[in-house]
């Protein structure tokens, strides 16, 4: 079987070429691994949440009496069967972790510079996941339709319908008509949640494995003296097929039971919606964005060309645009070619690496701000404005001056030794 399998598949090639693939043994590179498992315990957990949830905001009444949307009951069902409660938290936490490794994935590659020529393209498709795995995210806030996810996606909603001229058409297409209220938005939310974004996700990681066997890992420092212009690392098949066995059991040992332990999101404690707002934060990778809406002023609003420029366009929209518009034009900005195919280290490139520390303590400034209204209920010093953009602004200015000095001294000795 094997034989006749071979004449027609080529197997023994297909072994060569991929599965004696060398990836090299660098903790660092378990992070996308990490991704990648996360993204299939989603799936996995996805499909049993499917298989019980209604995707419906009409009127169902529960056993108790009480008449809620179907969306919610359907939540309610879910947590009330066997591991249903610690099956739907894993989801929750696996979509954190996910975002996480992904994030830490990235801050890898700006820090050792592996974007850079010829690997531009395959970086622009991680930028593109770390971005779509945020959106899907997003779409799966207003699913259990309880009093915290529809105040949660709302904010989402006010923030697409900011877009100038063509933010009400984007709305009604993304959420299928005015959030909350249209019967179309949790079937439309739904289907990207569920089908849409995972495929496209699905993709685009085939994508950038597919890229990365091609254009093979860049090295650990290390393996430019060991090897020097040589591939240094352990074939996929045993070796790292192995030690990615192993990780992947460890994962879901470790989430099985961070699961059950802290269950993720009660929906009985908010309840179905109501005309109320509850206090409610979004989730820590969109808390920069929410504290940026907190401290702009109100008084941010002007017209043009017949549309209104408001907070909510600026703050949710124009600030992270430019980010990512950094994001994407940096290889091309920093166009020297790596032809060696080793990591950077930090201290070699005193202004990159300062750039991004002071990109962090700007996203954990702009996080410390969501907190503004809890600020101000404490009496604290930080629920001032002021105090507030000097944080956002100042700290990652401040950080910036001190980290770049720091690593000119630290390099400068280094060069001298």
């Amino acid at each position: 079987m094997y034989k006749w399998l071979d004449e027609r598949l080529d197997l023994q090639g297909l072994y060569k070429k991929v599965f004696r693939k060398a990836f090299p043994v660098h903790h660092s590179f378990f992070l996308g691994e990490i991704t990648l498992f996360a993204f299939l315990v989603l799936i996995l957990t996805g499909i049993f949440l499917t298989l019980n949830y209604e995707p419906s905001i009409r009127e169902v009444k529960l056993p108790d009496g009480r008449t809620v949307p179907a969306a919610y009951g359907s939540i309610l069902y879910i947590d009330s069967l066997p591991f249903g409660a610690i099956i739907r938290s894993l989801h929750h936490w696996s979509a954190h972790v996910m975002i996480a490794a992904a994030f830490l994935h990235m801050l890898r590659i700006l820090l050792s510079g592996a974007y850079k020529k010829p690997r531009e393209l395959n970086y622009l498709v991680g930028l593109g996941l770390l971005g779509l795995s945020v959106v899907t995210a997003f779409t799966g806030y207003a699913l259990p339709y309880d009093n915290y996810a529809v105040t949660a996606t709302r904010i989402g909603y006010g923030i697409a319908n900011s877009i100038p001229w063509v933010g009400n058409a984007l709305a009604q297409i993304f959420f299928g008509g005015e959030f909350p209220g249209s019967e179309r938005s949790i079937p439309r939310l739904y289907s990207l949640h569920v089908l849409w974004l995972p495929l496209t996700l699905l993709a685009l990681i085939g994508l950038h494995l597919v890229i990365m066997l091609k254009q093979k890992h860049t090295q650990p420092r290390y393996a430019q003296k060991v090897a020097p212009g040589k591939i240094l690392g352990v074939p996929m098949y045993p070796q790292q097929t192995v030690m990615m066995g192993i990780l992947f059991a460890l994962y879901v040992g470790v989430m099985s039971f961070i699961a059950g332990a802290f269950l993720a999101h009660p929906v009985e404690a908010f309840g179905p919606p109501t005309p109320n707002t509850p206090a409610v934060k979004p989730d820590w990778y969109f808390l920069w964005i929410y504290g940026i809406l907190q401290i702009i002023p109100s008084s941010w609003e002007f017209r043009l060309f017949g549309a209104t420029i408001g907070p909510e366009f600026i703050g949710g929209v124009i600030v992270p645009g430019i980010l990512g518009l950094i994001g994407l034009l940096l290889p091309f900005l920093d166009a020297r070619k790596d032809k060696m195919r080793y990591m950077e280290l930090p201290s070699e490139h005193p202004v990159r690496t300062s750039l991004i520390l002071a990109l962090l303590v700007f996203f954990l400034m702009a996080s410390l701000a969501g907190y503004k209204i809890d600020f101000q209920q404490q009496g604290s010093l930080l629920g001032n404005n002021a105090v507030l953009w000097t944080l956002v602004l100042g700290g990652p200015l401040l950080t910036y001056l001190l980290s770049y000095t720091l690593l000119r001294v630290f390099y400068g000795k280094r060069a001298e030794a």
